[in-house]
């Protein structure tokens, strides 16, 4: 028999994910027959996991419409013990867990693939099998809106980000002439979670290169952003020939926080401290350290992409899969190869990005001396081979995003001048 939970009774969360991904994340199939979805995070009090059940339920009923057939299906479900258990805990449901349904009521919920959140361009699917598992990787494959340059430009992202958050970017690029190839990468966005799988920037590189052998693109520049920088030297490192240059933007990993005394915490505290996640924490996090203390209206589109994963149906797959990926991000360093990057590099950092991963679980002493991206960048292009190295002083993690007209004016500058450097 599998091993379970001794809180909870469950199974393990890994074994919680297996089997068919659209029949395990049929939440309403499994409320019908009484299955209360809310067993990962049972440990807490009874009532709260009955009030996020109603957040998912009010937040699907927005998704599912009100006609005949929709209502028949909600009224089934509440002649079945869950829906007795609500009533039973009604009483004692904070008023703190009632705004939060309202609130649902008023804010999208996407499905584990970013379902009923629109990109831009229209997506397509490169479905492959990796460590035994059928995977789809989500990408946009923008065509040139100008005379063609015959280049290609790979756009990768970031930890909280997705490939739509290049927006303004892909735009740019298409004006310019370049065809751009934006991927979701494997645990990210409308591409597959799988509840089992070895990260590591080594299998994302490989995944991102059969994306591009498959649409005959041999050769490319890479750009990659924050995570997608720690990826995009990783690819540089394992496949220089089909590299024409690479581009980093505010790219995490110029330092090892591992080695300058961030503890480790292992995948099930990622996990638990993940499930917390709310559109108020994202704004809080990325107003502090991706737009240097200001806000923009702008900017709550990408809030409301990555808070509705966590409103949705999978908030549990998705949250299994960023802790996973946090664990890779902080146990596997590219920080010590970067005399060995050799094609050209163009890094573009915001001074006033202070990103660290495990900032938060560091003694003060050990947190202050995190982030400083002023001086990180510079120690970093002093030790990539062949650098060019712009700083925008005002701007935070994301520039492309909080100054999309500087940035592309010093990305157009940077990849033209030095375009024959870098074939």
């Amino acid at each position: 028999m599998p091993p379970r939970s001794r809180k909870t009774g469950a199974p393990p969360i890994h074994r919680q994910f297996r089997g068919n991904a659209r029949r395990r994340w049929n939440w309403t199939r499994k409320f019908r027959e009484g299955q209360v979805v809310t067993r990962s995070v049972a440990q807490t009090d009874i009532c709260d996991a009955i009030a996020s059940l109603w957040v998912n339920l009010a937040a699907r009923h927005k998704i599912a419409g009100h006609n005949a057939q929709a209502l028949s299906r909600w009224i089934e479900p509440m002649r079945r013990p869950a829906f007795l258990l609500a009533l039973a805990c009604a009483a004692a449901v904070p008023i703190g867990a009632t705004s939060r349904i309202a609130a649902a009521d008023d804010e999208a919920a996407y499905g584990p693939q970013l379902q009923g959140f629109e990109y831009p361009w229209p997506v397509s699917h490169f479905s492959f099998t990796s460590q035994g598992e059928a995977l789809e990787m989500a990408y946009m494959d923008v065509p040139p809106a100008a005379a063609p340059t015959g280049r290609v430009v790979v756009l990768l992202h970031g930890k909280n980000f997705c490939a739509a958050t290049w927006q303004d970017t892909i735009a740019a690029l298409s004006g310019a002439g370049y065809r751009v190839i934006a991927p979701d990468q494997i645990g990210f966005c409308k591409s597959s979670k799988p509840a089992h799988y070895q990260y590591s920037f080594q299998q994302l590189a490989a995944n991102t290169r059969a994306l591009l052998t498959a649409l005959g693109i041999s050769r490319a520049t890479i750009a990659g952003h924050s995570t997608g920088g720690m990826l995009g030297m990783r690819y540089a490192l394992t496949y220089p020939e089909d590299v024409d240059e690479l581009v980093l933007v505010d790219p995490i990993g110029l330092e090892d926080w591992k080695a300058k005394g961030v503890p480790w915490q292992s995948v099930d505290a990622w996990y638990r401290q993940d499930l917390k996640t709310t559109a108020e924490s994202i704004r809080n996090y990325e107003r502090a350290t991706y737009y240097a203390g200001t806000w923009d209206a702008r900017y709550e589109r990408w809030v409301q992409m990555l808070a509705g994963l966590y409103r949705g149906p999978g908030r549990e797959i998705v949250a299994w899969n960023s802790a996973l990926i946090y664990d890779m991000i902080y146990t596997q360093p590219v920080f010590y190869e970067f005399e060995q990057i050799k094609v050209a590099v163009l890094l573009m950092v915001g001074d006033k990005d202070t990103t660290a991963i495990g900032k938060n679980l560091a003694p003060p002493a050990v947190a202050a001396t995190l982030g400083n991206y002023p001086v990180l960048a510079k120690a970093a292009a002093s030790r990539f081979p062949r650098a060019h190295l712009v700083e925008f002083p005002d701007l935070g993690h994301s520039p492309q995003i909080q100054a999309p007209e500087r940035f592309h004016a010093a990305l157009f500058d940077g990849i033209r001048s030095r375009a024959g450097e870098a074939r």
